[in-house]
């Protein structure tokens, strides 16, 4: 009986800085193979891909055990909502119409089960300073989005790839620390929200990369995802209510 809700978020599928991507893709294929039996609804909170641009007439390389999958979940009657993260912000009908799933830019409160969950990858809330704000409608422009079209793949994939890798830092690989709760933005924003929604049960984000499950006022949570590329961490919902837990497999 598929009664769960899946979330996952930040797999960045063809990150530079992954050893292994043939082995990171199976290791995500497999972990949603886990879910097919009794997901119904799978959640994917941004960056799911490293970097995604959609031409109108060319597909990029890659992932297609991946899109497999998600197809084959799709094709199983399992709902899929993939959220727009600042690593895939250019995902526009392509996969949408292929996979045959839901793609929202933005955040959104959904009743799930009779709770509401406040849903996003996260990014917008996050960054606050001038030159984040510049950049990120520079890049949902779309006439920005047109020009940047017109470059050839060749030129703008390894680009966009280096950008990627140099924006994470020396350490890629390394676990953000778990700041102090109280100071962590998410956890800031989702009391001010919740004061003025206190109809709301659960914030899940993503786009940190920190694996946290943290109560707020009135028996509300903020569930912060982690990653699925070196924690692969994600949570699920049902009767038993809402757990972040961890992808374990033998062959990884």
């Amino acid at each position: 009986m598929r009664n769960k809700t899946y979330f996952v978020s930040d797999i960045h599928l063809g990150a530079v800085y992954i050893a292994n991507p043939r082995e990171h893709e199976a290791k995500v294929v497999r972990m949603l193979q886990s879910f097919e039996k009794d997901c119904k609804t799978l959640y994917l909170l941004g960056d799911i891909l490293d970097y995604w641009f959609e031409y109108r007439t060319v597909v990029p390389r890659g992932y297609i055990r991946f899109f497999g999958q998600l197809a084959h979940m799709s094709d199983m009657g399992i709902n899929i909502v993939w959220f727009i993260g600042n690593h895939d912000i250019w995902l526009f009908d392509y996969l949408r119409d292929q996979i045959g799933m839901e793609v929202i830019d933005g955040n959104v409160v959904r009743d799930i089960n009779g709770k509401k969950f406040f849903l996003g990858h996260g990014d917008a809330l996050y960054g606050d300073s001038r030159s984040f704000r510049i950049l990120r409608g520079f890049f949902r422009n779309r006439l920005c989005q047109k020009l940047y079209a017109g470059i050839h793949p060749r030129w703008t994939i390894p680009f966009a790839h280096r950008w990627s890798s140099h924006s994470r830092g020396d350490n890629p690989m390394s676990h953000p620390a778990v700041p102090d709760p109280e100071k962590e933005r998410f956890i800031i924003f989702a009391r001010e929200y919740h004061a003025e929604h206190p109809d709301i049960d659960f914030f899940v984000l993503g786009h940190r990369h920190i694996a946290l499950d943290y109560p707020i006022d009135a028996g509300a949570r903020v569930v912060i995802l982690g990653d699925c590329f070196s924690q692969f961490s994600y949570a699920v919902y049902d009767a038993d209510g809402l757990r972040l837990l961890q992808f374990e497999n033998s062959e990884s």
